[in-house]
C-alpha cells in the first residue's frame, strides 16, 4: 500500500491523554507480558512525553491501529530504565529512544508501521533530534534496516529478559 492510500485509510497525528488505554491494549497484544508497558507505565509515559507518541487512527471506526512512542533525552543509548522511569523524560533532549513500534496484527503487512516510523522520523528531525534509537529482537534487524536504521550490534538491554539488537537512525 503506498503512502496516499495509507494517508486516506489512517488518521496521523499525536496521541491524546484520553487514548492512554488504548495504547495499553495495543502494547500488551504486540508484545509478551514481561516486555509489554504496563498500563500504569503507559499513562504515565504519555502524561510527561505525548508529544512523543504518534498514533495511526483507521477513518473508519476511529480506533487506533498502531503507535510508536521513545522520550527524549541527551543520552546516547537506550537503558532498561527508559522503559520504566517516565521521568527520565528530557522535552527537549537531542536524541529520541523509541521505546515501541506497535501495530495491531489485523493491519500488518500494509507498510503501517514503515509509514509510521518515516512520519516519526520527520517529525523529529524537523525537531532538531540528532538520531533516534531503538531495540528490537534479532529477526526485525532486517525491518529496521528497510526502515534506514544502522544495527549497531547486541544492545546492553536485557530488558524482558531478551538479547536485543540496538538501532540507530540519523538525520
Amino acid at each position: 500500500m503506498e503512502n496516499q492510500q495509507l494517508s486516506e485509510q489512517f488518521e496521523f497525528r499525536t496521541i491524546k491523554q484520553a487514548e492512554a488505554d488504548e495504547a495499553a491494549v495495543i502494547e500488551r497484544i504486540c508484545f509478551p507480558p514481561q516486555e509489554a508497558c504496563t498500563p500504569q507505565r503507559m499513562k504515565a509515559r504519555i502524561a510527561v512525553a505525548a508529544d512523543l507518541f504518534f498514533v495511526a487512527i483507521d477513518k473508519e471506526n476511529r480506533k487506533m491501529a498502531g503507535f510508536v512512542n521513545g522520550i527524549a533525552t541527551d543520552e546516547s543509548k537506550l537503558r532498561d530504565e527508559f522503559y520504566v522511569d517516565a521521568s527520565l523524560h528530557v522535552p527537549k533532549g537531542k536524541n529520541v529512544m523509541i521505546l515501541g513500534v506497535d501495530v495491531l496484527p489485523q493491519y500488518r503487512g500494509l507498510g503501517l508501521a514503515r509509514e509510521l516510523v518515516a512520519q516519526y522520523c520527520a517529525r523529529e528531525w524537523a525537531r532538531n533530534r540528532e538520531k533516534l534509537v531503538l531495540t528490537c529482537l534479532s529477526d526485525k534487524v532486517a525491518m529496521y534496516k528497510k526502515f534506514g536504521f544502522q544495527d549497531l550490534g547486541e544492545s546492553m538491554s536485557q530488558w524482558g529478559g531478551e538479547q536485543w539488537h540496538e538501532m540507530v537512525i540519523t538525520k
